[in-house]
């Protein structure tokens, strides 16, 4: 199982740890909301538990559970420039449908 991260999402990840100065990386994860079911979460990780899976990519961490990992297995974590603002976006080949908003998806 496996979660790659692109260049730009570990740059953001980098300095958000220094920002926050602690936490061991950015945990990515899912939680049941909207209309599709699931919706991708993100926050500071601030350790590795024993049910979670590390990765590492360009000297940033990201820590996921192990029930997240089986709908996030294989997907690209990335960091996103959308009009205004910038945000963690999730290329999820596991996900079958989305909203028409964008917020929430299912497998």
């Amino acid at each position: 199982m496996a979660i790659t991260v692109t260049e730009n999402a570990a740059n953001h990840i980098r300095n958000a740890i220094v920002a926050k100065r602690g936490g061991v990386g950015l945990r990515l994860g899912i939680k049941k909301v909207g209309c599709s079911g699931l919706a991708y979460t993100f926050d500071v990780a601030d350790d590795v538990g024993a049910d979670d899976q590390l990765f590492e990519a360009y000297d940033a961490k990201v820590v996921v559970d192990r029930e997240a990992l089986s709908v996030l297995d294989g997907s690209t974590l990335d960091y996103v420039r959308e009009g205004f603002k910038q945000v963690f976006k999730v290329e999820n080949p596991n996900a079958k449908a989305q909203c028409g908003c964008g917020v929430s998806f299912s497998v």
